[in-house]
């Protein structure tokens, strides 16, 4: 709440310019708050020299953490089919009950499901919520948002884990702003302190030159997303037992915003560069757009996915789906092979987990060097025809 004593405001109208919103204007030589555009920043406040100004945030009832317990998991499928990222997270979420010996729970949303939950059980869940709704036949925000949102408040997670992906990247966000707590985007790393037992965050800040660790102290449940391919799933156990919930969310579509039109095949890949063995990447060496045709002749030669580093992608030569870093999709091949990649921070974080690193760079400086396990100097334009003429024979 914000007022303005008006019978002590003399007019002078230094709160006016202070205010980003332009909320506040002068009438009749009184200072006016427009609430509606305020948003109680309180810039205002010390610009006004006879403090008549006063603001009072509404004090948010502090989570009880007794009330939560373990840690859940939004288990993305697509077509019926649980996505890889999501046993990845489970192999996390396993290591993390581990430290705080309670139990994971996976909850699983979408429409008529075939034989999905037993899998989750499989891989590590003890438990797994199913909301199997016309509602969640293909993905929206909103439904997906309130589906999710019923779940945590009526179970009461102290950790929720997602993968970052499109789909995770959209509406986990929303999600953390309706249960009123903090999200870690993006992280690669996720630990227990032995002591505090909160969830320590780990993700690259500042283009990846450092390594942050983000707590959420005060606030239940801790919430992140987690990128693809920085942790390995675990092996399936057919001896494994749990528990499957079916639960019925009553939703209110007057909320939904979106409508879902069709979905548009990627038709760019013919193999995914999350899901590939092989990777072969053009970087900024290879000059234009045209001469992408060389990598897509290796890969091809390979069996292997196309990728490209950020300034490629920004330079237009190719799609977006194919960046790998930071800022583009995390991949963690058996053979990555880096064609006139300098090895920016911000590319290595993407790639570095490759079990086997190829570059080929004609800069014996390039930062890719240090990563690599086989490095080749030497023009990319001599050396990939005499690799695709080698694999042909």
């Amino acid at each position: 709440m914000i007022e303005i004593i008006q019978e002590k405001c003399i007019g002078c109208s230094k709160c006016i310019p202070v205010c980003p919103y332009q909320a506040i204007t002068l009438v009749n030589k009184i200072a006016v708050i427009d609430l509606n555009a305020c948003t109680l920043c309180g810039a205002c406040v010390p610009e006004c020299p006879v403090d008549v100004i006063l603001i009072e945030k509404k004090q948010e009832q502090a989570a009880n953490f007794a009330d939560y317990s373990g840690v859940m998991i939004f288990a993305e499928q697509k077509n019926g089919t649980v996505m890889p990222i999501t046993f990845e997270i489970l192999s996390k979420a396993r290591e993390l009950v581990d430290a705080l010996g309670k139990e994971v729970t996976a909850v699983l949303l979408g429409y008529d499901f075939h034989d999905q939950a037993e899998g989750l059980i499989r891989h590590g869940a003890d438990k797994v919520i199913v909301v199997d709704d016309k509602f969640l036949e293909n993905f929206l925000d909103e439904p997906y948002t309130q589906a999710l949102a019923y779940i945590v408040n009526k179970y009461k997670p102290e950790i929720l884990l997602s993968g970052a992906t499109a789909i995770g990247r959209s509406f986990i966000p929303r999600l953390a702003v309706e249960l009123q707590t903090g999200l870690t985007a993006d992280c690669t790393g996720l630990e227990i302190d032995p002591e505090a037992k909160e969830l320590v965050q780990i993700r690259p800040a500042f283009g990846g030159n450092i390594m942050a660790k983000i707590r959420t102290t005060n606030y239940r449940p801790q919430m992140a997303t987690v990128r693809h391919k920085v942790f390995d799933p675990l092996p399936k156990d057919e001896n494994r037992k749990g528990q499957i919930i079916q639960e019925k969310v009553i939703f209110d579509a007057t909320k939904f915003l979106s409508k879902f039109l069709k979905f548009i095949k990627d038709e760019t890949q013919s193999v995914k560069i999350t899901d590939a063995d092989i990777i072969v990447t053009g970087g900024r060496g290879i000059k234009c757009a045209e001469n992408f045709s060389m990598i897509k002749e290796l890969a091809s030669s390979l069996g292997a996915a196309v990728g490209a580093s950020r300034a490629a992608v920004d330079a237009g030569w190719i799609q977006y789906s194919h960046q790998v870093g930071q800022t583009g999709k995390t991949v963690k091949p058996k053979i990555y092979i880096a064609c006139g990649v300098s090895g920016a921070i911000q590319h290595l974080v993407g790639m570095q987990s490759s079990d086997i690193i190829i570059a080929i760079n004609k800069d014996k400086d390039a930062p890719i060097f240090k990563v690599a396990d086989v490095g080749i100097v030497g023009d990319l334009f001599e050396v990939i025809p005499q690799l695709v003429k080698q694999l042909s024979k």
